[in-house]
């Protein structure tokens, strides 16, 4: 087992802690210390630790992608190496089950191996040559060539929701590592004993594989994340949490003299769109789905569909009552952390006391301090219409708002007047899909990701995926935080000139030892020039 008393940040492969232990990492079910105590980084060690993360990249960033490939492989083969210990400190810390949290492990380490792949084929290169014209009239080309290369040190945050997915070995780590950028991760202070064993695992990958160390550092505490973005050596930054959080964060990390690439996962409501037809053939079975998924996790996840939208109907009207059936028989659960439910049920008192919201239904009646109650609520349409903002405003935690409208130039108005979001989606029947080209056309501009017949939670970590969307969804919706697009966040084109051979990355030479496909002269091949 893990000490319980660490108190130290991980920097250039050292633990260090100029302060004595004094945060605690609290149990997620009663509110007590775990036992696990940690120190809070000073304003030094910040600066110490992106002093290592940008010595490691000088070396880092040279080490060809099979070597990175390797170093992936092995932090997913350490991960694996905590066994069940792993599981059972994040579920102290979380209160989430040992079994969601089984399938995160998994999702970490088949990432870890996913970006590995990735590197091995080379595509994530970008290669481009266009050779010389010496002849071309009335001006010769020169030879240029072009290719990808990691922006240097990059500053993550550990999300509260994934404390292994979207955390020390999450998405944005695993990015940036695979993109040949060093790591300065905050932990997150609702699981900093998760990250603890997590941050073990790379470091000992980083012995195992020879890399720098300082490759990847941690450190621990409050009040620090901002002094991270603002240091002038990190060079780009990943956030997933809150948007009043995020923005304050992307608003220091634009003010910098340096301003750097802030990618900010914030607030999406999700909405879901069903449609007559399809509530005509199941209503009671969409509306039992929905729950679910509104459900899910205590509510607790990014995707979850905080807005599900219709048109009035007879039909509609028993949707509502079998939502309500749904919602009254859904079991309380454990929050992530008191904050989290304080901030849920603030966000529940708000809607009962906003005038145009009706509470129309609670689930089971909680039996723990720590456990978050599912609720419905439903919301005049003029609210819609207007772009409500407490219709925008994402509460995480169990709860969804219905709203009806008169006719489907309501519904895309409605639509129209929300802001970005990660998902959206249609519920549809083939009749009801036959018609949904303007539907579908008004969801591509406001969401990263457009679902048929399904529920957005859940998310594919993948090639095709993509988690982003348009503000406030997230700060930049070119971005993606999962699948393997999320590699170019933390890439930059560099073009090369009429360099010799000699000095060309293998990607770039004319004999392609790499043997990856490149855009030479306009058309995709992998021979040799």
């Amino acid at each position: 087992m893990m000490s319980k008393n660490i108190g130290k940040q991980f920097i250039q492969g050292q633990r260090v802690a100029e302060h004595a232990a004094s945060l605690e990492s609290i149990n997620a079910t009663d509110y007590q210390p775990t036992g696990y105590i940690f120190s809070q980084a000073s304003l030094n060690e910040v600066d110490l630790a992106a002093k290592a993360a940008h010595q490691a990249f000088l070396t880092y960033q040279n080490t060809s992608h099979e070597q990175r490939a390797l170093f992936l492989d092995e932090i997913a083969i350490q991960i694996e190496g905590l066994g069940a210990e792993l599981q059972e400190v994040a579920a102290l810390e979380t209160g989430l089950p040992l079994a969601r949290l089984q399938g995160e492990t998994a999702r970490v380490t088949g990432q870890l191996r996913l970006f590995a792949e990735l590197l091995r084929r080379g595509d994530v290169l970008g290669a481009r040559i266009d050779t010389a014209l010496p002849d071309r009239k009335p001006l010769p080309r020169v030879d240029l060539r072009q290719y990808k290369v990691g922006v240097g040190p990059v500053a993550v945050f550990g999300a509260s929701n994934f404390p292994l997915a979207f955390s020390t070995a999450g998405g944005d780590t695993v990015a940036a590592l695979a993109a040949g950028c060093s790591v300065v991760f905050k932990a997150h202070s609702g699981h900093m004993a998760t990250a603890e064993l997590v941050a073990q695992a790379i470091e000992k990958a980083i012995e195992i594989c020879n890399m720098p160390r300082g490759t990847f550092n941690m450190i621990f505490g409050a009040r620090v994340g901002a002094n991270l973005v603002e240091h002038p050596l990190i060079q780009a930054a990943g956030f997933t949490g809150s948007l009043e959080g995020g923005m304050a964060l992307f608003r220091l990390a634009q003010n910098r003299t340096q301003p750097i690439p802030f990618f900010a996962e914030m607030s999406s409501v999700n909405p879901v769109v069903v449609l007559p037809d399809a509530l005509n053939a199941r209503a009671e079975k969409i509306a039992q789905d929905t729950v679910a998924s509104f459900n899910m996790g205590c509510g607790q996840f990014c995707t979850k569909p905080g807005l599900i939208i219709g048109i009035k109907s007879v039909e509609f009207d028993r949707f509502v009552e079998a939502l309500i059936d749904s919602t009254r028989s859904a079991a309380p659960q454990v929050m992530l952390n008191r904050g989290t439910l304080k901030s849920y049920y603030q966000g529940i008192q708000n809607l009962v006391d906003a005038s145009g919201f009706e509470h129309i239904a609670s689930g089971l009646a909680p039996e723990m301090a720590s456990q978050a109650q599912a609720h419905l609520f439903k919301a005049d349409s003029s609210l819609l219409l207007k772009g409500h903002a407490l219709l925008q405003h994402e509460v995480f935690g169990p709860m969804s708002v219905v709203v009806s409208v008169e006719t489907k130039a309501e519904l895309l108005q409605g639509l129209n007047a929300l802001g970005g979001q990660l998902t959206a989606t249609i519920i549809g029947d083939d009749s009801d899909l036959a018609e949904a080209a303007d539907l579908l056309q008004t969801l591509t501009r406001k969401a990263g990701r457009v679902l048929f017949n399904g529920y957005p939670t859940g998310v594919e970590v993948c090639d095709a995926m993509v988690h982003g969307g348009p503000f406030p969804a997230t700060s930049d919706a070119r971005g993606t935080s999962v699948g393997t697009g999320a590699i170019d966040r933390f890439l930059r084109p560099v073009c090369y000139q009429n360099t010799p051979q000699a000095l060309l990355p293998d990607a770039l030479k004319d004999t392609n030892p790499l043997n990856i496909h490149r855009l030479i002269n306009g058309q995709f091949t992998k021979n040799a020039i």
